[in-house]
């Protein structure tokens, strides 16, 4: 297949879906990971498709237009990366020493979990990424959950183990979020998420005001479940007086200039 037709293929399957990995493409075009590579940059220089961290990501709308898919964790962990950190500190802070949490998996998430690394509290995380992290680099104490280990979403569950972990505070992150509640397309995260609700006192999500603006097809939790949402600074008033509405505390985390 010559290198335009190869592109060509790319570009066409990027219109069904939001990315492809390096891997996938090299398995599926049977080519090497230096020649994919070197289509993604072609592809990307031409404005059809958009070079990411692992491979290469539709651009915003290419894909079927009113269906929203959830980012692999590779590619979304690297977008809004400072907005992450600063939701993730303002939410750090509603964490005392003592205090026994639920850290959901996600890339904000993960930002959260760093940030407790070295707190005296007690750390139940069913993300695989931070597991790793704080296996290395923690000192708190730390349970994960038991199961299978899923590298897509990035986390592990178990379809017949019950979580036996009981927290103060459960904190997560959404896909999309909107009057309805919090929105993902992954039947497995939604499983997880209504699992580990049940564990804790308070529901905390952390998300970015863009996922005001994503409506996936699953409703994961109601508003009527949340208790606080820690989001950015970019929250239109309207939005902002339907989650009071909502009965949801909103916290602000000062993000300025970090999600362009």
């Amino acid at each position: 297949m010559s290198d335009l037709g190869r592109q060509r293929q790319i570009v066409e399957l990027l219109r069904d879906r939001p990315f492809a990995s390096v891997r996938e493409l090299q398995e599926r075009l049977g080519v090497s990971a230096a020649t994919v590579r070197r289509d993604i940059d072609r592809i990307d220089e031409a404005g059809e498709a958009r070079k990411v961290y692992g491979g290469i990501s539709a651009l915003d709308g290419a894909s079927h237009a009113g269906v929203a898919y959830a980012r692999p964790y590779d590619e979304n962990r690297d977008l809004a990366v400072e907005a992450k950190r600063q939701i993730a500190a303002v939410a750090a802070t509603m964490v005392r020493d003592g205090d026994a949490v639920i850290v959901h998996g996600g890339s904000t998430c993960f930002h959260l979990g760093v940030k407790l690394a070295d707190r005296n509290i007690r750390l139940y995380t069913n993300s695989m990424p931070l597991a790793a992290y704080l296996s290395d680099h923690g000192h708190c104490s730390l349970t994960v959950a038991g199961g299978d280990l899923h590298r897509e979403p990035g986390i592990i569950h178990s379809p017949t183990q019950a979580t036996s972990f009981y927290a103060s505070k459960f904190f997560l992150g959404t896909q999309g979020l909107n009057q309805e509640g919090l929105l993902e397309s992954h039947p497995l995260l939604v499983r997880s998420i209504v699992e580990l609700s049940l564990c804790a006192d308070q529901i905390v999500v952390l998300a970015d005001s863009r996922k005001l603006s994503i409506h996936a097809r699953n409703v994961a939790l109601p508003l009527s479940r949340i208790g606080t949402l820690v989001t950015d600074d970019g929250l239109s008033d309207a939005d902002a007086r339907m989650l009071e509405d909502a009965g949801v505390m909103v916290r602000i985390a000062s993000t300025s200039g970090a999600l362009a």
